[in-house]
């Protein structure tokens, strides 16, 4: 077939067919694909050559012929008269010449009789294709149309899927868009505090200065209700530090100053107890004493006024008698003095201290009581203080630790998406490279790869 095209073009230059040069013979390949053509196509690159062409003058002289009005022979009528003329050029033809074109004649005829022969073999052969191929056809029409069947259900369900899908996406999207904005809001209106959406973007200038204002409260109330130590110690501690301070000890302090001070001014009232009673004992024995010295003066002078001389020895002897029960008795007093006197002194003044230590004591325990229930008080305002503080710290560290789940979660989704991202991009680029590398072809071949993912 490639011969044929260039044996056409060359015989379209013998000719002298114009710009027959720039015709390039495998375009025209073509036309000897047809198997009608073929045989007068290879009949003209065979036997056409110089003396087939029409020259000028002879167009110019049927031209005039034309237009003069003339009849031409056409048809049967022009063969009839062909058949009576003879050959102008037959004197001069050569026998050879007549052999040689008459050997080519011989040798067409055998050629159009092989074609003929094969054409019959190729059409009885492809009227048995035919046959086949519309028995084939009928049985794809039917899985055709039931292809297009399934087609159109699978290209519905894929059409809902789409726009459920699609629907989805612009949902994901305008979902991302306000999760964006929330996360990208400007710094006027985070501090402007519209609309908040975060828990840190709420202001706690209003829970600081109510603060602010109970601890104030709370330090007027201690200086109230609690000695100077106390206030003053609440007055320097730290704001933010909510801790409860042990004053145990400096009350504890405070406390053994105050007993001393008071224990030393019992001892000084027991001490001037113990003194005036013994000066007291000694006052009355000196008075008994001397009431009894008087009486017994006064029985001396009325047994002397009664001149009883009898009786005088009796009374030296009573005398002697009673200045030995006298230096026993001051024996005993002098025992008494010192062995029982002072204890049963002491005893008494403790005694007698008792009283006033318990009132002492009744009003410390008072007192205590009232510093417990302020202090109860006090602990609880502190500590509900503290348990607010501690529950918005709680609730930035919850808040902080969702923040960095769901950036966890979005870096993860960023990851995914340019993951799937590169991957279309280079499927995307093998079907470029094998569509601008591909030849163009009618028929589907096992080699193509598009209809494979």
């Amino acid at each position: 077939i490639m011969s044929c095209g260039n044996d056409f073009v060359e015989t379209l230059k013998k000719i002298g067919y114009p710009k027959a040069d720039e015709l390039n013979g495998e375009d025209f390949d073509w036309l000897f694909e047809s198997l009608e053509d073929k045989s007068f196509l290879e009949w003209f690159c065979g036997n056409v050559n110089e003396q087939y062409v029409v020259s000028e003058k002879e167009l110019q002289d049927f031209d005039n012929l034309i237009q003069s009005g003339k009849p031409i022979l056409e048809g049967n009528a022009l063969d009839e008269v062909l058949k009576t003329l003879k050959p102008v050029d037959s004197e001069t033809s050569s026998q050879e010449e007549e052999e040689e074109e008459l050997k080519k004649l011989e040798d067409e005829l055998e050629t159009l009789q092989k074609l003929k022969t094969l054409q019959i073999h190729r059409h009885n052969k492809l009227q048995m294709m035919v046959s086949a191929k519309s028995h084939t056809l009928q049985t794809l029409k039917s899985r055709e149309e039931e292809a297009h069947k399934y087609l159109k259900e699978g290209l519905e369900v894929f059409t809902s899927a789409n726009n459920k899908l699609n629907n989805e996406l612009l949902a994901l999207m305008d979902a991302a868009e306000k999760l964006a904005s929330l996360f990208t809001a400007s710094d006027s209106e985070q501090e402007s505090g519209l609309h908040p959406v975060f828990f840190s973007q709420l202001s706690l200038d209003k829970y600081l200065s109510q603060e602010e204002q109970s601890t104030a409260a709370l330090t007027s109330y201690t200086k109230t209700h609690f000695y100077q130590g106390v206030s003053e110690w609440f007055e320097n501690s730290h704001e933010g530090s909510f801790q409860l301070a042990d004053i145990s000890k400096q009350v504890a302090c405070d406390e053994t100053n105050e007993v001393c001070e008071e224990s030393q001014e019992m001892a000084r009232l027991q001490t001037a107890y113990i003194c005036a009673q013994h000066q007291l004992i000694q006052m009355q024995a000196k008075e008994e004493s001397m009431n009894s010295a008087i009486k017994c003066a006064e029985s001396m002078l009325q047994s002397l006024n009664n001149k009883d001389i009898g009786k005088q020895e009796n009374l030296d002897a009573k005398i002697s008698s009673l200045n030995c029960e006298i230096s026993t008795i001051k024996q005993d007093i002098t025992r008494i003095n010192n062995e029982e006197l002072l204890p049963l002194l002491k005893e008494n003044a403790q005694l007698l201290s008792a009283p006033v230590v318990k009132g002492y004591l009744d009003h410390q325990i008072a007192q205590q009581d009232y510093y417990a229930s302020r202090q109860d008080e006090i602990c609880r305002h502190l500590a509900r203080q503290k348990a607010s503080f501690e529950l918005i710290g709680l609730a930035y560290e919850m808040e902080l630790k969702k923040h960095k789940e769901i950036c966890c979660q979005l870096e993860n989704l960023v990851e995914s998406l340019k993951q799937s991202s590169n991957e279309l991009q280079q499927r995307l680029q093998v079907i470029t490279e094998r569509t601008q590398h591909a030849k163009p072809r009618n028929t589907i071949s096992s080699k193509d790869g598009f209809s494979c993912r």
